[in-house]
């Protein structure tokens, strides 16, 4: 049995090249092309691996792309479970302009998922349900239920399976009604799900207290992107500033900071120490082209350099 079970329902094979300025109407000749499997779940396996956990990415996948998808998972020797669908997995297309640094990223809605496709996925988290951690990251794929995230939630909390979410909507919502363990909120994503402004630092704290106060989940990790991130408990609350590196992308950060938080999690650590190993990972990924991720060795070395403040 696996400690950590990541699930993905619409992954993408994450595809990025460079272009010196993005512009209309006239063709944009473009660089060398990177691909690299994708998807919020798939992302944080990935970096899970890398960091030693014993993790199983469970992901759809279907047509050529899938393929193409598997063999690059194959490739990192990340532990992967492929739900075969009858439509093309997607793609995902980004152009990170050289000019000025900016990445330009364009996604797809991803294949339409059937019901037994996506029954089948279900069925198969009830059969391998992990010891410690349920991973779910990402979107849904066209097809699949808004309240198909809170049903793995209820599944994972009847086995006494702690669920780290990660993803928006009403299926965020959903699931957030039957309570999980750890939310990950872009601050944009606590916004929509607020309905508030959230201008400022108390603002932000007092609306993730709110939610844990109602029980919606016992931990809330909020990005800030370039302010740097918080995390807030029942009793604890904790500010991070961004750490200052070589900005190759900003693509995957939010997935290595889950992925980060996660690992020192299932070790046992403190919300202190998961948080610093959260924050050091979203700022290892920076340091690659694409959805290459955060590495093991520079997670650890810039833990050192992490920061927090009560």
């Amino acid at each position: 049995m696996t400690d950590i079970l990541t699930i993905t329902l619409n992954p993408a094979l994450d595809v990025l090249t460079t272009i010196d300025k993005v512009s209309d109407t006239h063709k944009m000749r473009c660089g060398a092309v990177i691909k690299h499997p994708g998807g919020g779940g798939v992302n944080v396996a990935r970096v899970l691996h890398r960091l030693g956990a014993n993790c199983v990415a469970l992901y759809l996948a279907g047509g050529v792309t899938g393929e193409r998808h598997h063999k690059l998972m194959n490739a990192e020797k990340v532990r992967c479970h492929v739900m075969p669908i009858a439509e093309e997995t997607r793609e995902s297309f980004t152009a990170h302009e050289t000019s000025s640094g900016n990445d330009f990223r364009f996604v797809l809605p991803g294949p339409k998922v059937s019901a037994a496709e996506y029954e089948a996925c279900f069925d198969y988290v009830a059969q391998h349900m992990p010891k410690k951690f349920l991973v779910i990251s990402g979107g849904l794929a066209p097809g699949v239920p808004e309240d198909f995230y809170a049903r793995l939630t209820a599944l994972a909390k009847q086995h006494g399976v702690r669920v780290v979410l990660d993803a928006n909507g009403t299926a965020l919502a959903e699931a957030l009604k039957v309570g999980v363990y750890l939310f990950k909120p872009s601050l944009r994503e606590l916004r929509d799900l607020t309905g508030q402004d959230l201008p400022d630092q108390d603002s932000q704290v007092a609306a993730a207290q709110q939610l844990i106060q109602s029980g919606q989940t016992e931990v809330v990790a909020i990005s800030l992107g370039s302010d740097g991130a918080m995390v807030v408990s029942s009793d604890q609350v904790w500010r991070a500033r961004a750490l200052q590196v070589n900005v190759q992308t900003t693509v995957g950060a939010g997935d290595s900071f889950v992925a980060g938080m996660v690992w020192a999690l299932s070790r046992g650590d403190s919300l202190l120490k998961t948080f610093q190993f959260g924050i050091a990972a979203g700022a290892a990924s920076l340091l690659a082209p694409g959805t290459s991720l955060c590495q093991a060795a520079d997670v650890h070395g810039l833990l050192p350099r992490v920061a927090i403040d009560p």
